[in-house]
């Protein structure tokens, strides 16, 4: 029996030295255990690199995967990544498994990120 995992990616808008919005793509995406999944977010202007990334499981707060691009936050695994620079970046799980699903956001914010 195949086990899919549902990956749901949300766009998240915020407001810092002006408008910036940011957009994520895709929207939404089914993988399989095992397979990798990566997701761009696209900013209206670039962030030089104040880009950060969040997963949020059902009823718990945004947990900080990612900061300022491609950071690994404390105990976080090495099987999250991301990259980019300007206002083009990008996040992917390799080896993605049953208990990554849940929804990731990208967010632009300059300083420290929420934690």
């Amino acid at each position: 029996i195949q086990c899919f995992l549902n990956v749901i990616f949300v766009l998240f808008v915020l407001v810092s030295r002006g408008q910036i919005t940011v957009t994520q793509s895709p929207s939404s995406k089914s993988v399989l255990p095992g397979e990798s999944i990566t997701i761009t977010c696209r900013t209206s202007s670039s962030v030089s690199g104040y880009m950060h990334f969040y997963q949020q499981k059902p009823g718990q707060e945004p947990k900080l995967l990612i900061y300022t691009t491609s950071n690994r936050f404390s105990g976080v695994s090495n099987r999250f990544s991301g990259s980019g620079s300007g206002s083009d970046y990008s996040f992917t799980i390799n080896n993605v498994q049953t208990e990554d699903a849940g929804d990731y956001y990208c967010q632009h914010g300059y300083g420290y990120p929420l934690t």
